[in-house]
C-alpha cells in the first residue's frame, strides 16, 4: 500500500499541473496513472483491514472500506461545486487533491511500523519473535492488555500458512475447491456493479475542461437524472444523494455482524430493484410535478439499499471465502470483475440514453 501512494502522487501531480502546462494529454495520463492506482488499492485495502480486524468485527471493520470511498465520493461533491473548486480556473487543483490522502497515510504508515502485522507472517509481513515484539504494538491496536487470544490466533494461523502455498491465478480457476467460493466472490462483484449503482448515483460536479479553445462542461448520470426530472437545482440534489451514501453505510456498519452478509446483500438487492422501478415510472410521468419529487426519493431509496449491503459486502466477503494461500489471487480476480463491470456500465449507459432519445 506504501508503494500503491506513489500512483496516487504521480497521478495527482500530472492532472494538478495540466494546465500550467496547457497540455491535456497530462490529465489522461493522470486519469490512467490514478485507475491503476484505484485498481491496485480497493483489492490491497479490504485484505488489509479484515487481517488486522478482531475476528467477531471483520464485518463491520470491512465496511469502513466502503465508508471511506463514499466519504470521499461527498467530499469531491461539495469541494467539486462551481463555488469551491469546480471552476474553470480551480479545477486543476481539485483533481490534484487526491495527492493529499496519499501523503497522510504515508505518514500514518510510517507511524506503525512497529504494528503487531509488520512482526507477523500472519499478515504477510514476516515471522519475528511474536511473544516478545508483538504485545505492545498489539496491544495499542486493540485497546486493552488482553491480547493473549489474538496472539493465539496468529500462532495459529502462522502455523497453518507454513503449511499452505501461495495459489496462483491459474490455480485458483483449476482447482475444484475453489470453484464454488471463486464464483460466489465473482457474482457478488458483478452484482455491486451491474446494480447500475455508478450510471445512477455517482457523479462529478461540473469540470472545465478546455480544447482548441472550446469550452466543454462534463455532468454525469445522477445530476442528468434530476435534470430529466425537473428538480431547477440538480447538483444539490446530487449532494443530497451522497449525504444518503454516507449515512446508509454508518447504518450499515452497525447491521453487518447481526443481521448476516447474506441477508443484507439480498435485502439491499431487493430494495434496489423496487426503487428502479420507481424511478422509471417517475422519469415516464415527469410531466405530472410531484413525479419530480417521487425521482428524488427514487434516487435517494436506491443509494440507501445500496449501502445496506452490495455496497460494502463485495469488497470484505472476498477476504473471508478465502486462506491466506489463495487469498491474493481471489482478491486480484475479484477486483478485475468489479472494474471491468464497472467500465461497461459507465461505456453503455450514455448509448442506452441516446437510444431512449
Amino acid at each position: 500500500m506504501f508503494l500503491v501512494n506513489i500512483l496516487a502522487v504521480v497521478g495527482g501531480l500530472l492532472m494538478g499541473f495540466s494546465t500550467l502546462c496547457s497540455s491535456y494529454e497530462m490529465v489522461i495520463a493522470g486519469r490512467l496513472v490514478i485507475g491503476l492506482f484505484c485498481g491496485l488499492f480497493t483489492g490491497l485495502t479490504p485484505m488489509y483491514v479484515g487481517e488486522v480486524s478482531p475476528t467477531p468485527l471483520r464485518g463491520a471493520f470491512g465496511t469502513l472500506h466502503q465508508l471511506g470511498v463514499v466519504v470521499g465520493i461527498l467530499l469531491a461533491q461539495v469541494l467539486g461545486l462551481e463555488a469551491l473548486l469546480g471552476s474553470a480556473r480551480l479545477w486543476p487543483l481539485l483533481l490534484a487533491l487526491t495527492v493529499a490522502p496519499a501523503v497522510l497515510h504515508e505518514r500514518c504508515v510510517r507511524r506503525k511500523r512497529d504494528d503487531p502485522d509488520r512482526r507477523t507472517s500472519v499478515h504477510g509481513f514476516g515471522f519475528v519473535g511474536l511473544e516478545a515484539d508483538c504485545p505492545p504494538p498489539l496491544v495499542r491496536l486493540r485497546g486493552t492488555e488482553n491480547v493473549s487470544k489474538d496472539l493465539q490466533e496468529m500462532k495459529e494461523e502462522s502455523a497453518k500458512m507454513a503449511l499452505e502455498k501461495k495459489v496462483t491465478i491459474l490455480e485458483l480457476f483449476r482447482s475444484p475447491a475453489y470453484r464454488q467460493p471463486l464464483l460466489i466472490a465473482v457474482m457478488l462483484q458483478l452484482s455491486q456493479q451491474l446494480s447500475g449503482i455508478n450510471a445512477v448515483s455517482n457523479t462529478h460536479p461540473a469540470i472545465h475542461t478546455y480544447t482548441n479553445h472550446t469550452q466543454h462542461r462534463v455532468f454525469y448520470y445522477s445530476t442528468g437524472i434530476f435534470q430529466s426530472a425537473g428538480v431547477k437545482q440538480p447538483i444539490y440534489a446530487t449532494i443530497g444523494a451522497g449525504v444518503v451514501n454516507t449515512i446508509f453505510t454508518v447504518v450499515s456498519l452497525f447491521l453487518v455482524e447481526k443481521a448476516g452478509r447474506r441477508t443484507l446483500h439480498l435485502v439491499g438487492l431487493g430494495g434496489m430493484a423496487i426503487s428502479a422501478l420507481l424511478m422509471t415510472i417517475s422519469l415516464l410521468l415527469k410531466d405530472i410535478p410531484v413525479m419530480s419529487y417521487m425521482a428524488i426519493v427514487a434516487v435517494m431509496m436506491f443509494v440507501a439499499m445500496f449501502e445496506m449491503g452490495p455496497g460494502p459486502i463485495p469488497w470484505f466477503i472476498v477476504a473471508e471465502l478465502f486462506s491466506q494461500g489463495p487469498r491474493p489471487a481471489a482478491m486480484a480476480v475479484a477486483g478485475c470483475c468489479n472494474w471491468t463491470a464497472n467500465f461497461l456500465v459507465g461505456m453503455s449507459f450514455p448509448k442506452l440514453v441516446g437510444c431512449q432519445r
